[in-house]
């Protein structure tokens, strides 16, 4: 981390409520925050970031701007030492509200009074509270609610690893409280996920009154789900004779059904509630975010900046395709990599470049590597790192992307205004950004093409049919350009954050 203290503020006008992105992770969700923060310079901003742990994070990755007055950086699974043990026991009338709070949570999610019961309680969870960490711990009434809940509940045949598994579940809890009461005042809480950031912005709402603003990139509860479903961490100790492959653990569902409660809870409470497109806002009211607090801002990028690379590129179509991103599972970097074996047997002098960093999954990284050495395709596929996209665009014929899952890809965007199309898989907002929304924006044509997830023959064939056909892939950059420039300037999308910010300021409770 930086040596430099952190900005430190009494007050702030907004304050970002962020869950493992900016200022330690680049890219995505991050440029966004970064280009919030910059495009509302009146505004005085604050930011709590909250990340798993230290080590998982390491330096910052992009500059402070100067409206940004104060950071608090918190880790929710940092190692710290347990409350001495002691015998304790929870204030009168305490146990009946947390079950009270589970019986809701199970049986009746939808009541009204569910965020704010849920509020409460987690106001609660403090050395000053009813529900202090030393009682959850180590006193009998929570032990007892513990081992009820086991046998009522539980599918799985260990409550040592039930007992463990609700300990990490909830510990988070006593820590966001503890950020809580160090935050700055705000006139806005602005949260950009449910999940812990979400939960915090409801105890921030809850404690002092102020408006809380709901930004989704991607669903924060499906992409948990992914994540969840391939982690290998999590026990199932059923026999082979018990274990049916069709249905998920015990503890998976559990782990499941906390973040599905933290997104509901978070959706409730919220004033206002934000996604990138159509389909992840329908996603939302699935979920139980009520219909007529939601709305649509689609990203937007500074056309003018890219724009003026235009000039720069050389007048045939460069046979370079890129992927910018982090190299991560859920950008599906292997398949890219299978594309590229196909579409060099076709077209040699293809190349693929890969810019982002690698220090997120470095396992994931060595093994793209290996792969590429497999595939004998060192001369074709090269790993860049982190570029400047200004100085990289300018080489690039084709941007890809082949993630397993997206929101609205700013990169996309950003490839549109320099002026190169897109391959990308049918995910998040994709395929409107490909084929655009119907009327207007679907009659300027495709700027670009859409494969399925995980099909690098899809991929390499879309790929060719772009870089070896020059009238086919002019006509996908004129629409690109024509695309970005009409419906995704961040001009559009800050005059719309704008309005937003300005009907929360005047927000009473």
């Amino acid at each position: 981390m930086s040596e430099t203290p952190l900005p430190r503020a009494d007050e702030v006008d907004v304050l970002l409520l962020l869950e493992g992105t900016f200022p330690f992770v680049s890219g995505g969700v991050s440029s966004w925050v970064h280009q919030i923060i910059g495009g509302f310079p009146e505004l005085r901003f604050g930011a709590i970031f909250l990340g798993s742990r230290p080590q998982d994070y390491g330096r910052m990755r992009y500059p402070l701007p100067a409206n940004l007055v104060h950071l608090d950086v918190s880790y929710l699974f940092e190692d710290v030492p347990n409350p001495p043990v002691l015998e304790v026991k929870p204030p009168r009338g305490t146990m009946p509200l947390v079950k009270d709070m589970h019986q809701m949570f199970e049986h009746n999610l939808h009541d009204p009074a569910c965020s704010h019961m849920f509020a409460s309680l987690l106001d609660e969870a403090g050395p000053d509270g009813k529900i202090s960490h030393e009682m959850f711990l180590y006193s009998k009434d929570a032990w007892e609610f513990i081992k009820q809940s086991y046998r009522k509940r539980s599918t799985d045949p260990s409550f040592v690893d039930y007992f463990w598994t609700i300990r990490n579940i909830h510990t988070p809890f006593w820590r966001l409280r503890e950020v809580a009461l160090r935050c700055p005042r705000a006139r806005i809480y602005h949260s950009i996920s449910t999940g812990y950031a979400g939960t915090l912005g409801v105890l921030l709402k809850h404690r002092n009154q102020r408006p809380l603003l709901l930004s989704e990139h991607g669903i924060y509860v499906k992409e948990r789900k992914i994540d969840l479903y391939q982690a290998n961490w999590i026990k199932d100790n059923r026999s082979i004779f018990d274990r049916d492959p069709s249905r998920v653990s015990y503890f998976r569902q559990l782990w499941i059904r906390f973040y599905e409660h933290l997104g509901y809870v978070t959706y409730q409470a919220s004033n206002d509630i934000v996604a990138l497109y159509e389909a992840n806002r329908l996603r939302q009211l699935a979920d139980g975010a009520p219909a007529e607090r939601t709305s649509n801002i689609p990203n937007g990028i500074d056309v003018e900046k890219f724009k003026a690379l235009r000039p720069l590129r050389a007048p045939d179509t460069p046979m370079v395709l890129c992927l910018i991103g982090r190299v991560v599972p859920i950008k599906d970097i292997k398949t890219y990599i299978r594309a590229m074996r196909i579409i060099v047997n076709h077209l040699p002098q293809a190349q693929a470049w890969i810019a982002g960093p690698e220090d997120e999954a470095p396992e994931y990284a060595s093994e793209c590597k290996e792969l590429v050495l497999q595939l004998g395709l060192s001369e074709s596929v090269k790993f860049l790192g982190f570029q400047k996209l200004t100085e990289l665009l300018p080489k690039v014929g084709l941007v890809v992307l082949s993630s397993i899952s997206e929101a609205l890809p700013l990169v996309v965007l950003e490839g549109y205004a320099a002026g190169i199309p897109t391959l990308c898989t049918d995910v998040g907002s994709c395929r409107q950004l490909v084929f655009g929304l119907p009327g207007e924006d679907a009659a300027l044509g495709a700027s670009g093409r859409v494969v399925r997830i995980a099909d690098p023959q899809a991929m390499a064939e879309a790929a060719l049919e772009l870089l070896s056909d020059p009238q086919a892939w002019a006509q996908a950059r004129d629409a690109a350009i024509a695309r970005v420039e009409k419906y995704y300037s961040q001009r559009m999308m800050f005059d719309r954050y704008q309005a937003l910010y300005d009907k929360n300021f005047q927000w009473q409770a």
